[in-house]
């Protein structure tokens, strides 16, 4: 994608001055005569403006006129050849510029769409968290409805078997033994039971008068004076069983109005519970709808936040791959650009950074045979894997054979990019070769140098080593010299002890000589006079010794 110039003036940078010109199409300056190096004539009919026109040139000026003039020619197309390569490394520059604003732009869109897509997952893992806090409360609702409905069935059957065992209370042996059932109905047999009570009253009542007159009018005579008799006993026990039926109705009137009271008491009871059941019940299916809503919209925001991430990882992935293309385009613009610099600039001191680059270029390839190795046994495995899908789905069913045929789309598909890819590494591959090439005849030409500076190493090693030698040589005098030296002074110091001692010992003899004189003078005489004699020569000895 270089628009330089040519590869084989930009990569030869000290190429022959012969071979520019053979390149350039211009002859050589030994093959070029007297007739190439004089100027062009005017056209006839014309005067020159320029000079006069001068006189013939032997042959050697001629030589060396047209040679002057080659070397002109070859510095003015050399200078052009600078100034295309010049405005074509600015045409690169731009380009270059240009294609960066272009992958910050893109970067800028690729941020801004991650930052939305991310702002719409948190406001959807929101969304989830409210929903589902709704549900736990819902949830929480209808376990709290369901234990009240419970606690209300609970008290309704309480309420149920207490208003059964007051019906049992209430039932007496003259009325029915049917248990209430209900309190609409209760009331109008309250009434009955009210008045069959009064019937049988008054029927108790109007009984023995007529009794009386059966007995009166079967028994006859004989049996009048007990008849009177019982006459006269029966109105007082009829007006106390009277009074003990009166006094039993107005108990019994009273039992039943409670029992009413309580009735009516339960009834209305019996109707709030029935219609806080009816509430509940209400409440609860209204819940149970909110609650299939909520988990339709709670799937469906799952299956909106699966999609979302499918597409999300998508463009992830042409995002990396557009990235990964934009760094490997980037990269091999980097390096046209460092080879770009280093043929303006002409280093001189390239021979280091020609082996390593040679080293890099090897390992490269190195690289890039392994990852074709690589790519060569995964396209081996994807085919051994198509072949074992393509006996499989012989026996499979519809479905399995369609999912198949997409894999192998899918498969054809990633053998494609690898197919590609391949071509890519193998243009790499070509392209670095090259540029190995161009490496080794850089080498070759380096080499010569590289000797030349190695024969002027080894000559310098050896001065150096016999400059070495020399103050290795001066080095073991100056040893030698401290060594005498170390050697004189202590010497000195000893002499120096010694002569100190001896000063003192004379110091000492000269103090004690008056008196050992005078011992000596009176014990022994003459014998220690002959001691006292030689005392005196040591004592000269003594003196010498320190002089």
């Amino acid at each position: 994608m270089s628009h330089g110039p040519s590869p084989r003036l930009a990569e030869s940078p000290q190429l022959s001055k012969s071979s520019l010109l053979t390149i350039l199409g211009s002859p050589s300056p030994e093959r070029m005569g007297p007739a190439d190096s004089l100027p062009p004539t005017p056209p006839s009919g014309t005067p020159s403006p320029g000079p006069p026109p001068a006189l013939p040139l032997p042959a050697p000026a001629l030589l060396a006129d047209g040679d002057w003039e080659s070397r002109e020619e070859l510095r003015l197309r050399e200078l052009e050849e600078a100034r295309a390569r010049a405005a074509q490394m600015e045409k690169t520059m731009r380009w270059w510029s240009d294609c960066t604003a272009n992958w910050r732009e893109k970067w800028s869109k690729v941020r801004a769409e991650r930052n939305r897509a991310r702002e719409e997952v948190r406001q959807l893992r929101q969304r989830l968290d409210a929903l589902t806090k709704e549900l736990a409360g819902a949830r929480r609702e209808r376990q709290e409805a369901q234990g009240e409905c419970e606690a209300r069935g609970r008290e309704l059957a309480r309420l149920r078997g207490a208003r059964g065992a007051v019906d049992k209370t209430q039932d007496s042996p003259e009325h029915e033994h049917e248990p209430v059932r209900d309190v609409g109905v209760e009331r109008p047999q309250g009434s009955q039971e009210l008045d069959l009570v009064e019937s049988l009253l008054k029927s108790r009542a109007e009984e023995p008068e007529g009794c009386w007159d059966a007995c009166s009018v079967a028994a006859g005579g004989p049996r009048s004076s007990s008849g009177r008799q019982e006459r006269s006993r029966l109105p007082w026990e009829d007006t106390a069983s009277v009074e003990e039926d009166a006094s039993k109705l107005t108990a019994l009137r009273l039992r039943l109005d409670e029992s009413q009271k309580v009735l009516l008491k339960e009834r209305e009871d019996k109707l709030a519970l029935s219609r806080s059941i009816e509430k509940l019940e209400g409440e609860l299916s209204q819940w149970k709808i909110k609650y299939e809503e909520l988990s339709k919209t709670k799937q469906e925001m799952l299956k909106q936040l699966s999609i979302l991430k499918e597409t999300h990882q998508d463009e992830l992935g042409r995002m990396s791959e557009d990235l990964e293309d934009e760094l490997g385009a980037r990269s091999s613009m980097d390096r046209k650009m460092a080879e770009l610099r280093g043929e303006m600039e002409r280093l001189q001191a390239e021979n280091a950074a020609e082996w390593g680059r040679r080293e890099r270029l090897e390992t490269e390839k190195l690289g890039l045979e392994r990852e074709n190795k690589k790519l060569r046994a995964q396209v081996g495995d994807l085919e051994e894997a198509l072949a074992r899908r393509r006996r499989q789905t012989t026996s499979a069913l519809d479905c399995d054979l369609r999912a198949s045929q997409a894999a192998l789309f899918e498969k054809n598909k990633e053998l494609a990019d690898l197919k590609h890819l391949h071509g890519k590494l193998k243009k790499q591959f070509q392209e670095k070769v090259a540029e190995l090439a161009h490496a080794n005849r850089r080498v070759e030409q380096h080499e010569t140098e590289v000797k030349k500076l190695r024969l002027r190493v080894e000559e310098l090693k050896k001065e150096l080593a016999q400059a070495e030698d020399e103050l290795d040589e001066a080095h073991n005098q100056a040893r030698k010299l401290q060594r005498s030296l170390d050697e004189q002074t202590e010497q000195s110091e000893n002499l120096q002890v010694q002569l100190e001692h001896l000063q003192s010992r004379l110091r000492r003899q000269q103090q004690n000589a008056p008196l050992f004189g005078k011992i000596r003078s009176t014990r022994f005489g003459t014998e220690e006079a002959g001691d006292g004699a030689s005392d005196l020569d040591e004592d000269e000895d003594l003196q010498i010794q320190v002089a």
